[in-house]
């Protein structure tokens, strides 16, 4: 059943919707079956064609991951929310107790699904439980399940048997299940009743939580998360160059190397990633990420992402940067700048700060090669010929960053960035990443 709330991501129809939004949606009477979609459904559905017939008899698929985000913009559309089950699952019972109507907890080991609709009653106080089975049980008891379930008067059944297991057993069994929403919650049972430990916040909030669990289960998460995300993003680079269409000479090429090069750094990355922002976080007040207006493509304003190198105060001392600027021209740059902490000077020898603007990237705001973003009173004070370096889409590195940096005068850079743009191409961008690996390692003009 495709809504105005569903788009084409490789093939699959996905919702697209805030959270809210999508609580109202499955709270709808007329919803009956929705399952979760990541980048795991994605490789085990592409082996296995009864678990795509049973995600294609789903009233809705729900973005679950940065994979899914991933994929969306590999197809030129932003998704609206990721909505995982974790986040889900407290709005979805709270919403199910205001309206009276009641769960029953379907899978997982002996006792989880219980402790599990224990914690949910704990979380929305008046929550009527219908009832609750374990997932052990033989293909002859099936029927009795199923029976069991409808006895129960139950409004909602939450189903944890796994993928694919889970949506196979709700599409083979759904015209017998009387409730009205069906859905396959994976993992949640086990998050809710305790046995498995969710990450923190600051965690999720960096989309890296695939790194948490590996740690709490290495042995069964390895081969999907280091061995499935990059066959995930294969595929989905796959599924990008096949539908694309050119518009502009190398442009869908372009992004799918975006996709596929931040998609991977991210994944690769992420242990550094939390490791740097737990360092900024023990030696100076305030918060991990630097958020910064500037301009991008076709002056189009944007925020992006660093690691705070600095004191939280640094754009009110921007006196103090002038007193020391060691650059001519608009752009402010000094060799020794007073508001920079000690972490951050690290950080910024090895253009670690700038990781971030990975997901800049990938929400397609930056790209991995192009002129660096300027600030708006930058551009302000810019003269006509600078303009032209705001033709093409700013990026993480460039013709600049690989020539010295801050090294470079404001003219050479407005130069080399007006050249870049006029006769940019696939391979350039692939040689000046190459480039940027020694300009990185090397520290030239980096502070």
């Amino acid at each position: 059943m495709i809504s105005s709330n569903t788009i084409d991501v490789m093939n699959y129809q996905i919702s697209n919707m805030t959270r809210k939004k999508a609580i109202e949606v499955l709270a709808d009477s007329e919803t009956r079956t929705a399952f979760f979609l990541n980048a795991h459904c994605v490789n085990v559905a592409s082996k296995d064609p009864v678990y795509r017939w049973a995600l294609a008899k789903a009233d809705r698929l729900l973005p679950d991951g940065i994979g899914m985000k991933i994929a969306a913009r590999a197809g030129g559309v932003r998704l609206a929310d990721n909505l995982n089950g974790t986040d889900l699952f407290v709005p979805l019972i709270r919403d199910a107790a205001a309206r009276g109507r009641s769960i029953f907890f379907f899978g997982a080991a002996p006792g989880v699904a219980e402790a599990a609709a224990a914690k949910a009653v704990e979380l929305a106080p008046g929550l009527r439980v219908a009832g609750c089975r374990d997932g052990y049980f033989t293909s002859g008891e099936e029927a009795g399940i199923v029976t069991t379930i409808n006895r129960s008067g139950a409004d909602i059944v939450l189903v944890a048997l796994g993928v694919p297991r889970q949506e196979i057993w709700i599409a083979r069994n759904r015209h017998r299940l009387a409730a009205g929403l069906v859905m396959g919650v994976g993992a949640q049972f086990d998050f809710w009743s305790g046995r498995v430990r969710r990450a923190p916040a600051i965690v999720r909030r960096m989309s890296c939580e695939w790194v948490w669990r590996l740690g709490l289960e290495p042995r069964r998460l390895a081969r999907r998360y280091l061995i499935g995300n990059p066959a995930f993003l294969a595929r989905v680079a796959r599924h990008a160059i096949g539908g694309a269409v050119a518009a502009e000479p190398g442009r869908p090429l372009k992004r799918v190397l975006d996709l596929v090069l931040a998609g991977s750094a991210v994944l690769a990355l992420s242990p550094a990633l939390l490791a740097i922002a737990a360092a900024i976080r023990a030696t100076s007040p305030g918060p991990v990420l630097f958020r910064q207006e500037r301009v991008g493509e076709g002056g189009r304003r944007f925020t992006m992402l660093k690691f705070r190198s600095m004191c939280v105060d640094a754009e009110r001392r921007l006196d103090d940067l002038r007193r020391v600027n060691t650059r001519d021209g608009v752009c402010l740059k000094a060799a020794v700048d007073p508001r920079i902490t000690p972490v951050g000077r690290f950080l910024r020898r090895f253009s670690l700060d700038e990781l971030p603007q990975l997901f800049n990237v990938l929400r397609g705001e930056m790209s991995i090669v192009g002129p660096r973003p300027a600030l708006p009173r930058e551009v302000a004070a810019y003269p006509s010929a600078a303009m032209e370096r705001l033709v093409p889409r700013p990026g993480l590195t460039g013709v600049w960053q690989v020539s010295g940096r801050a090294d470079v005068g404001f003219d050479k850079m407005v130069g080399m960035d007006v050249a870049y743009g006029r006769s940019r191409s696939l391979l350039l961008d692939v040689a000046l990443i190459g480039l940027t690996v020694r300009a990185v390692f090397g520290g030239r003009g980096a502070y």
